[in-house]
């Protein structure tokens, strides 16, 4: 086997704060918050210098997981417009699976989040939507039905 599992997946963001709360509000839970610096973090990332905050979240099943990053030092640089088009080549979602798709896109618009294009039926199966939330983060929201 090459692989266990699927560990976590990485944002940078400026805004920790907004972002923890942003996934809170969507139900993952908060496992931790702490400053990383040191020699050991710039050999495993290749950069000089470092010193960030992070924060580790975890879907309830406790099998998927977020790390927000906010980098002091050095500056997170952007490469792309904030808000770009889910077509721009890279990673541009996470996709959750919810029970009530309605109510969670209610809850992250009351913090500032927005739809991207709208909630939509695939045939029988799902409901889906894409909702940009703080720093341009875009989640996928998937609802199955019956």
């Amino acid at each position: 086997m090459t692989i266990q599992r699927m560990d976590n997946v990485l944002i940078v963001v400026d805004d920790l704060d907004a972002a923890i709360a942003f996934f809170v509000e969507l139900g993952m839970e908060l496992e931790g918050r702490a400053p990383i610096e040191g020699r050991w973090v710039e050999r495993v990332i290749g950069l000089d210098d470092v010193r960030q905050d992070v924060a580790m979240l975890r879907t309830p099943d406790g099998h998927g997981r977020i790390e927000l990053a906010m980098f002091h030092t050095p500056k997170a640089i952007a490469t792309e417009p904030k808000d770009a088009p889910v077509n721009t080549l890279g990673i541009r979602r996470v996709m959750f699976a919810v029970d009530d798709i309605e109510d969670v896109v209610a809850r992250l618009r009351a913090r500032g989040a927005e739809l991207v294009g709208e909630v939509a039926r695939y045939g029988d199966s799902f409901r889906l939507c894409y909702v940009r939330g703080p720093e341009g983060i875009v989640v996928g929201l998937a609802e199955q039905l019956g």
